[in-house]
């Protein structure tokens, strides 16, 4: 499992090196590249690496699972029920962690577009032929990368581990190489020379932190990924492997920069012997690759979890392993990354123009991770007061410090992830609170199902055999599909059952606490299925559970399942939203993914119904 993690979870924070002290000591921070510069920037990124992720994730945040499970909709669902009797807080807490997760997709953006273009310009160290092929090679691994999703990451998911192991070897053997060579660098482990760096260069030093964020970029992961590999082998190879090759790595790239500063260009590579560069730059674009399929896979599992808490429309989502539930692919999440991937690699031309815009959407998600914990370990876990304050104040002091410095590069492609974090972030709210102004208006127009089933069977319509199985959220109300089915067949089936399905915030729901069935008479039962955020939807397995319980009389081959699909129409009225929004939340209905195949409902035993809506 450790090997697995090492794997999966450190992907992103392993690539750092390829550009991580190039920004941290470019000449246009204004800061000399002397012996007293250089130890005070490596002693920033050694108490960075050791705070911020040993320290806050890897002993506290980690803490904060849900059920076994991480990440940021996990979080948000576990703080939002910490705070559930006070309103006011919910709201706030739902709305900052929505934010976090939309900036989250900035960072899956960025993250293939900056891993992969880094590792290639590798190649202009060995020849200055190759520059003009730097973006185009790039490109190519990314298309790649994107049109294998398809297939799943189970084929290349057994070589993750292996070739991330590699990788960290080889960053501590050329670490190890360089430090031989000048291992003055060891005195950067006194925090003196990372106080004296932060501070006394002016404005200099605060600019310059947000490069030095570029070194814990990827520690998120640690948390998002708990629930797949469990708490101690993602210490395991943090403390083991990862956290040591981190720190030879960067402590060579320094030592090598004492000795030559004219090594600023790209001291990674240039730290490479030379008859090993070729074959890094292989193991880097390898790593990379790794690294962009750990943070495109987050956004499928993220994507999957704001579905199932009701924050996006339905997606066609396919699994692509039978053992592993996390492997899965989301096509129209997959094509609208790979354009936005793309469109960065070119848009901004280099690993450094890329490292300006990747700071903002890294350490946003990471304060609003900060804050949404204090809600945890306040309300859910119930210690006293100061002791949060404290335990969370002193991360949000940090987390504060780094966001600033990384918005100074805003106008630089800082806008670039807050574009697409505040665009998603509209969506989602949009399609939240359109969700509920659709079910008040349905409520409002419905007939309550009590009485309605009480005056149909005074002088029942035709009964044929079979179930028919009515989806429907409101479940105290009669689903339109039942109405336009007696109006137009003048018939009701044998059984008839009115199914909710409602997601829970927790991550599981066991078997047998997953269905509730209510006899209402007549052969009709209100039966309600609960799903936990991880589970996936499977109404008919749900069914076969219920039967297989005595609950119900559950034949697949004779049961029919009937849909409701709303059809939404904006218009400007009282109560509803601004219109634009109305009309965005239109278009969203309306390329929604379908019910039937969210639900795994079989396609020939379908029957949709539709109705129009004013919102």
């Amino acid at each position: 499992m450790t090997l697995l993690a090492l794997g999966v979870v450190y992907g992103d924070i392993g690539t750092s090196p390829l550009y991580a002290v190039k920004e941290t000591f470019a000449p246009g921070h204004g800061i000399a590249l002397s012996t007293a510069n250089v130890l005070g920037g490596l002693s920033a990124i050694f108490w960075v690496l050791a705070i911020v992720v040993s320290l806050k994730y890897v002993v506290l945040v980690m803490r904060a699972d849900n059920r076994g499970e991480g990440g940021t909709m996990a979080l948000i669902a576990l703080a939002s029920a910490a705070v559930r009797e006070r309103p006011a807080w919910r709201r706030f807490v739902v709305t900052v962690g929505l934010f976090g997760a939309a900036l989250f997709f900035g960072e899956a953006v960025l993250t293939p577009a900056i891993s992969v273009v880094s590792a290639v310009e590798g190649l202009e160290i060995g020849t200055a032929a190759f520059k003009p092929w730097v973006l185009p090679i790039a490109a190519g691994v990314i298309i790649g990368l994107f049109l294998f999703q398809r297939q799943g990451t189970a084929v290349v998911g057994s070589l993750f581990g292996p070739v991330c192991l590699a990788w960290f070897l080889a960053l501590g053997a050329i670490g190890i190489w360089n430090i031989v060579q000048n291992p003055v660098v060891f005195d950067a482990l006194d925090p003196r020379h990372a106080l004296q760096f932060v501070t006394g260069h002016g404005f200099a030093s605060f600019v310059v932190l947000g490069a030095v964020l570029l070194a814990f970029t990827g520690a998120e992961a640690l948390y998002a990924d708990m629930g797949h590999f469990g708490r101690w082998p993602i210490r395991a190879a943090w403390f083991g492997v990862v956290l040591p090759g981190l720190v030879l790595t960067y402590f060579g790239q320094g030592a090598l920069l004492i000795a030559n500063p004219e090594a600023v260009e790209n001291p990674f590579f240039l730290a490479v012997p030379g008859w090993a560069l070729y074959p890094m730059v292989a193991l880097a674009t390898a790593a990379t690759v790794i690294a962009s399929q750990a943070t495109i896979t987050g956004a499928y599992s993220l994507a999957r979890q704001a579905i199932q808490l009701g924050f996006l429309p339905r997606m066609n989502i396919i699994q692509t392993s039978a053992r592993q539930f996390g492997q899965i692919y989301i096509p129209a999440v997959n094509w609208i990354l790979l354009l936005l991937v793309l469109a960065a690699v070119f848009g901004f031309g280099s690993s450094t123009r890329l490292a300006s815009a990747y700071g903002i959407a890294v350490t946003g998600t990471m304060t609003i991770t900060t804050v949404l914990t204090f809600f945890v370990i306040r309300y859910h876990w119930r210690l006293p007061l100061p002791l949060c304050v404290f335990a969370t104040g002193f991360f949000f002091v940090i987390d504060i410090a780094f966001f600033s410095s990384a918005l100074l590069k805003t106008f630089e492609g800082g806008w670039f992830p807050l574009a697409l974090g505040v665009a998603l972030f509209v969506v989602m709210i949009t399609w939240r609170s359109g969700r509920r102004i659709l079910f008040e208006r349905l409520m409002a127009s419905s007939v309550p199902l009590a009485p309605f089933l009480e005056s149909l069977f005074l002088e029942p319509p035709q009964r044929v055999p079979g179930t028919a199985v009515f989806l429907t959220a409101t479940p105290d109300f009669t689903p339109n599909a039942l109405l336009h089915n007696l109006d137009h067949n003048k018939v009701v089936h044998e059984q008839v059952v009115f199914l909710t399905v409602e997601t829970l915030d927790q991550p599981w729901v066991p078997f047998d606490e997953r269905v509730r069935v209510d006899r209402l008479g007549h052969g009709c039962l209100r039966v309600t299925v609960r799903f936990g955020f991880m589970n996936q939807p499977d109404v008919p397995k749900a069914l076969e559970i219920a039967g297989g319980l005595g609950l119900l009389d559950y034949e697949p081959m004779v049961t029919s399942y009937f849909l409701s699909r709303e059809t939404v129409v904006p218009v400007r009225g009282d109560g509803g939203m601004a219109l634009w929004r109305e009309r965005l939340f239109a278009a969203l209905s309306k390329n929604a993914g379908n019910a039937a195949d969210y639900f795994k409902l079989p396609a020939n035993r379908v029957i949709e119904l539709g109705t129009k809506v004013e919102i």
